[in-house]
């Protein structure tokens, strides 16, 4: 050994020394560079994927509007409207004697932000009589609430929160948070050794875990990045992430991410996370609108969610809850009074009937077929976009409840079983789907025979071909007779086919107007096949039916199989003056930063004359009055509405299309194996209409005379056009200007009976 090396004994530990530390030193760089770029990917771009949220339609109130104060306050209190004394928050109303003053909440809607506001509404005789800005005191015309968040479309597996920034965060809230669970949030770099140390001596002296030393960045990188595995190595990772987003985001990014992170419980299998969702599903209002003893009882439970579950152990949670109010009071933050009169409150928790999960779900698979052709990229549908729908909460509440119980009541009646059902609400002068229901069970979220039960529909088939007849007013209007004598007609496979009235009966000649207002089938297919099944079919396409059509004479009975909602779509355009609009229920798609994305557009199609459309309206108001639809007039004899019964072959199918001023219903009852039930359309579907109607408050329909269209006088034997005053003469609305120029004299000894080709020659000729 030379005297070198004896003087320097480990010459080859220092050479290796500074290599391995160079090496270590580069692992290190790049380690901490890969885990800065994982911080930087998450953190600055979309942090999470947030589900798609649905809107209710919004409620306008307009002045002279028909609306009740008790429809006002069901919509409020769906909104989560608090009623008191003396309403001077946002979201809260106060209500006396049909006097309303209410502090409207702010939103993005999709025509622009409305700012929150204060008004005044009073309602007289079923009417808005007056709105007032409050903020103005100036008077106005309208105004419209925020609508109903309805529900999320929260892919399987995924967790749910509602994003807010920190600006929308009650600071009282923020001070609570970091009292509670990092005092040093402020001064500290990611991470806080005092109190880890703190932390460690408390849980040695009590010999279990009793205290936590991670900081709010810490939680943070925990819950964003790691997992819930106790090691060391997780624990430096965590502690090397906490410092570099320290590094890399101001305090108040790093709490805004924390606020919308953070578990709060379980929503069924998916994980309840942030403090905006949470304030709805807890409190069912948005975080802004919680109370001081709310937002404690959010940062109490943070240490344990599901320990501290409000709904389950609400002692817990209050026990928890005062803590955290101690521990503001200790510091200054509340005053003594207010500590002391909080600490007697309870929990009261809502129902988080907000974020409940399968909530209409026949009208939220419309919602999602419609979505899936306007967005065809699931990655944006997870991005937090805004669905403003059609649906009327309200109107959809009520239309489960008749439904369901209205089978229930049926069945009992009628020693019946098995029944199912569907309905169909729908706007008349938009197309707008306000309510649908496809099962009697109606959470069930699997066939929807709202939208995929076709039926055959009977009767309901009946208007189009009046409508076919009367759109030829030179040979046909409400007076024309028609025959009601037996027939027989070639069916399928060569057999014959001999129609029959319901009653059996035959009435030799009947007015147009009556055959349909009494459903009578002969006279039916009588002008059927006169018109021509070419003719019927074409004015079937043109109402919006676009399955294939046979064209056998029993079509004229309704051998056309169709959904509730295809039926709904035909009977649209005949309510609204021949106006068509196809139905549907998205109405707009705005961005999680309130884009507009898409917006419904559809211009409107004057399908039907409008004098045409009118005489339909006649006929079907006058069903609901002598014909086969009046109990509605027994059950509602201040109120106008139309509609029309169907009854299939066997009683196999229960139909009920009616309208009253602006919704229409269509209802169907039968069995899903297509077996005889043994009701009609009057005591089937008609019943559900009708419990319906008595829950909904129908509005009287009004129809206007367009011009051209007068009341004229008509011979009910020949149909003729006849001078005013005649004893026998019938009174009717007729297109005027097809009709003689000068009427028949009255002839009460001997009427003219009109002289007409037997069936067979008006068919086939001579």
């Amino acid at each position: 050994m030379s005297v070198a090396q004896k003087l320097n004994p480990m010459p080859w530990f220092r050479k290796y020394f500074w290599k391995l530390a160079i090496v270590l030193i580069i692992v290190t760089g790049a380690y901490l560079a890969y885990l800065d770029a994982v911080i930087a990917h998450q953190f600055s771009g979309n942090k999470w994927q947030v589900p798609a949220q649905i809107y209710a339609r919004p409620l306008v109130l307009r002045l002279k509007e028909e609306i009740t104060s008790k429809e006002i306050i069901e919509e409020l209190t769906l909104l989560g409207y608090r009623r008191v004394a003396n309403a001077s928050r946002t979201g809260e109303y106060q209500y006396s004697n049909n006097h309303f003053e209410v502090h409207r909440r702010a939103f993005h809607f999709p025509d622009g932000f409305q700012a929150e506001t204060a008004l005044s509404l009073t309602v007289k005789a079923g009417r808005v009589s007056s709105i007032i800005n409050l903020n103005s005191r100036q008077p106005i015309n309208s105004f419209r609430l925020e609508p109903w968040l309805v529900t999320r479309l929260i892919s399987e597996g995924k967790e749910d929160r509602m994003l807010v920034s920190l600006g929308q965060v009650p600071k009282e809230l923020v001070e609570a948070l970091i009292l509670v669970e990092d005092k040093d949030f402020y001064q500290h770099h990611g991470i806080a050794p005092l109190s880890i140390l703190r932390a460690l001596i408390a849980n040695i002296s009590a010999g279990r875990a009793v205290q936590g030393g991670s900081t709010l960045t810490q939680q943070l990188v925990k819950n964003m990045y790691l997992t819930n595995e106790k090691s060391i190595t997780r624990k430096v990772k965590e502690a090397i992430m906490s410092i570099l987003i320290d590094a890399r985001y101001s305090k108040d990014q790093i709490m805004e991410a924390y606020l919308n992170e953070v578990f709060l419980g379980q929503n069924g299998n998916t994980g309840v996370h942030g403090f905006g969702l949470a304030s709805y599903f807890y409190f069912d209002r948005p975080l802004n609108e919680l109370n001081l003893e709310e937002m404690t009882t959010l940062v109490g439970m943070i240490k344990g969610p599901s320990y501290y579950n409000p709904r389950r152990y609400p002692e817990r949670v209050i026990e928890r809850r005062n803590l955290v109010l101690r521990l503001l009071f200790e510091d200054g933050k509340i005053t003594k009074t207010t500590f002391e009169q909080l600490l007697d409150k309870p929990i009261q928790v809502a129902t988080g009937a907000t974020l409940v999960k399968g909530k209409h779900p026949a009208f939220m698979d419309r919602v999602g077929r419609e979505l899936r052709t306007i967005l065809d990229n699931p990655n944006i549908r997870d991005s937090g976009v805004k669905l403003f729908t059609s649906l009327d909460s309200n109107a959809q509440r009520k239309a489960e409840s008749a439904l369901s119980s209205g089978l229930i009541n049926i069945e009992k009646q009628r020693n019946l079983e098995n029944l199912q059902a569907a309905m169909v609400v729908t706007e008349i002068n938009s197309g707008e789907i306000r309510a649908m229901v496809g099962d009697r069970n109606t959470s069930y979220s699997g066939f929807n025979r709202a939208l995929d039960a076709k039926r055959s529909i009977g009767s309901l088939i009946k208007p189009a071909i009046y409508l076919t007849a009367l759109e030829q007013p030179e040979q046909y209007n409400l007076a024309t007779p028609l025959y009601d004598d037996p027939i027989q007609l070639p069916s399928e496979g060569g057999e014959t086919w001999e129609p029959q009235n319901a009653d059996k009966k035959f009435r030799g000649q009947v007015p147009l107007y009556t055959a349909l207002t009494q459903s009578l089938n002969v006279p039916t297919v009588s002008l059927g096949m006169e018109l021509g099944l070419d003719n019927i079919t074409h004015t079937l396409k043109r109402l919006g039916v676009t399955e294939p059509i046979t064209q056998y004479p029993a079509l004229t009975l309704g051998a056309l199989d169709l959904s509730p909602i295809q039926v709904n779509q035909i009977y649209q355009a005949i309510a609204n003056n021949g106006v068509q609009i196809p139905l549907h229920t998205v109405n707009a798609i705005m961005s999680s930063d309130n884009q507009l994305m898409y917006s419904f557009s559809s211009a409107p199609s004057q399908i039907i004359d409008e004098k045409v459309a009118y005489l339909m309206n006649y006929a079907l108001h006058k069903v609901t009055l002598e014909g086969t639809a009046k109990q509605i007039r027994r059950r509602f004899p201040s109120i106008n509405m139309a509609g029309k019964t169907g009854t299939t072959d066997d009683y196999r199918d229960s139909w009920f299309s009616g309208y009253d001023k602006n919704v229409l219903v269509t209802s169907w009852i039968g069995t899903d194996d297509n077996k005889s039930t043994g009701l009609t359309g009057a005591s089937g579907a008609l019943r559900l209409f009708l419990d319906y109607q008595l829950l909904q408050e129908p509005k009287s329909l009004v129809r206007r005379f367009p011009r051209g269209l007068g009341i004229a006088h008509f011979n009910p034997q020949s149909g003729r056009a006849t001078q005013p005053g005649c004893p026998t003469s019938m009174s009717l609305p007729a297109i005027l200007e097809v009709l003689p120029k000068r009427p028949e004299k009255c002839d009460t000894k001997n009427p003219k009976i009109q002289e007409r080709k037997s069936f067979w020659e008006r068919l086939f000729g001579n």
